[in-house]
């Protein structure tokens, strides 16, 4: 059964820092090029940062550059997405994406609100 688990979601203040989690299981994970999305209140889905299963290579989407980092643990199945300088409008659902050819999974989300 294929799971995708988020933690570390959480109420933060503007400027905090947070670090999701992304625990897999179920699916063969070192070969899977990893994913974070978010959705935002009344906004759709946009990615956030993407990490290639071959070379770890990442990429950001241009709101979070120099600001959030992705990285992934093959021997813990786990994707990791560390945020700093966190701004309002970082608040949203934050979704962890799994894909391989035609194979794309989903987490349920964790919400991260940053507010004073």
């Amino acid at each position: 059964q294929v799971q995708l688990v988020e933690s570390g979601g959480g109420l933060v203040q503007p400027g905090g820092s947070l670090r999701l989690s992304c625990a897999a299981s179920g699916f063969t994970f070192s070969k899977y090029a990893m994913r974070w999305y978010r959705q935002a209140p009344g906004k759709e889905r946009e990615l956030v940062a993407a990490i290639t299963s071959t070379d770890g290579s990442t990429n950001y989407a241009d709101s979070v550059k120099g600001r959030f980092t992705i990285s992934r643990d093959n021997a813990k199945n786990t994707v990791y997405l560390q945020m700093n300088s966190l701004k309002p409008e970082g608040t949203a659902v934050y979704y962890c994406n799994a894909r391989l050819y035609t194979n794309h999974y989903w987490g349920k989300g964790t919400l991260v609100t940053v507010s004073s």
